[in-house]
C-alpha cells in the first residue's frame, strides 16, 4: 500500500477570480526558490514556513464544502507548486478522476528539458497551465528574481510542443518591465509558441508593502508607482502588436 503523501499548504482561497476560467478554489503551496522583487507573497518563500501539512483527501473535502460556488474548478499556485510535484501530481490525478477542471499557476524554472518523467506525469493531470513569464530577458531576469529565464523560456516551448493550453502572465513593472524593447521582445517570443489561450497582463501594484513590514523585510521596490490602468493597456498593445508582426516575418 502506498504512503500518503502531504503537502505543505500556505493558505486555501474559495471564489478566486482571477485564477484561471470561472469561480475557482485556490491552492497556494508552501517554498518558492524565485525572490521576485514584486512578490506579493513573501510569506511563501520559505519551504516550511507557517505552512499546513494536508493531504489530498483533506484538501478535496474543503473543495466539497464550496464546490458549489468554485465551478471553474481547482487552481494550485503558491509560492512554487513544482517545488511540491509529486503532491500537486497526486492531487491533480484525484480532481480529475472526480471531473474538477486543474490549473496550475506555475514560473516553470523548476522545469528540467533533461528529464521530463515528472512533470509528463503532472501535465496528464492538468488542464490549463498559468504560465508566469517575470522577464524576457535573462540578465534583467536574474536581476528581478535572482535566477535565469532560461528553463522558464524551454518550459513554454516545451508546453507548445505538447501542445497543452497555456495562458501566460506578465506582470508589468515600471522602469522594469513596462519598456516597450522588452515587451515586444516578449512578443516576439509568444510569436513562437502555438498553445496560447490567453495573455494576462498584470498590472505592478505595491499592497504587499505592509506584509513585508510585518515580516521584517526591506520591499525591494520602494517608492515604484503602481502601473495605471492605462499603462497596462499600452503594455498589453505592444506585446500582442510584436507577436502579431513576427508572426507575418514567419508567414
Amino acid at each position: 500500500m502506498q504512503d500518503m503523501i502531504y503537502g505543505n499548504i500556505h493558505s486555501i482561497e474559495t471564489c478566486g477570480t482571477v485564477d484561471g476560467p470561472g469561480l475557482r478554489f485556490v491552492v497556494f503551496t508552501q517554498g518558492c526558490p524565485l525572490r521576485c522583487q514584486y512578490c506579493h507573497n513573501p510569506d511563501t518563500w520559505d519551504y516550511k514556513g507557517e505552512a499546513n501539512r494536508m493531504s489530498v483527501d483533506e484538501i478535496l473535502a474543503q473543495y466539497d464544502g464550496v464546490k458549489e460556488f468554485c465551478g471553474g474548478g481547482i487552481t494550485v499556485t503558491g509560492g512554487e507548486p513544482l517545488v511540491q510535484i509529486d503532491f500537486i501530481t497526486e492531487f491533480f490525478k484525484a480532481a480529475q478522476g472526480r471531473g474538477i477542471h486543474t490549473a496550475l499557476d506555475t514560473s516553470g524554472l523548476l522545469f528540467n528539458p533533461e528529464n521530463t518523467e515528472k512533470i509528463d506525469e503532472l501535465l496528464k493531470y492538468t488542464n490549463l497551465v498559468l504560465l508566469d513569464i517575470k522577464h524576457i530577458d535573462d540578465e534583467e531576469h536574474k536581476k528581478l528574481t535572482k535566477h535565469s529565464n532560461k528553463n522558464i523560456l524551454a518550459f513554454a516551448r516545451y508546453l507548445s510542443e505538447i501542445q497543452k493550453p497555456v495562458w501566460i502572465r506578465h506582470v508589468v513593472v515600471p522602469g522594469i518591465t513596462f519598456n516597450e524593447k522588452y515587451l515586444a521582445q516578449l512578443g516576439g517570443f509568444l510569436a513562437e509558441l502555438h498553445n496560447v489561450q490567453a495573455l494576462d497582463v498584470l498590472p505592478y501594484h505595491d499592497m504587499a508593502v505592509p506584509k513585508y513590514e510585518n515580516l521584517g523585510l526591506e520591499y525591494p521596490l520602494k517608492g515604484v508607482p503602481p502601473l495605471t490602468k492605462e499603462q497596462a493597456l499600452e503594455a498589453r498593445r505592444i506585446i500582442l502588436n510584436a507577436r502579431k508582426e513576427a508572426r507575418k516575418g514567419v508567414n
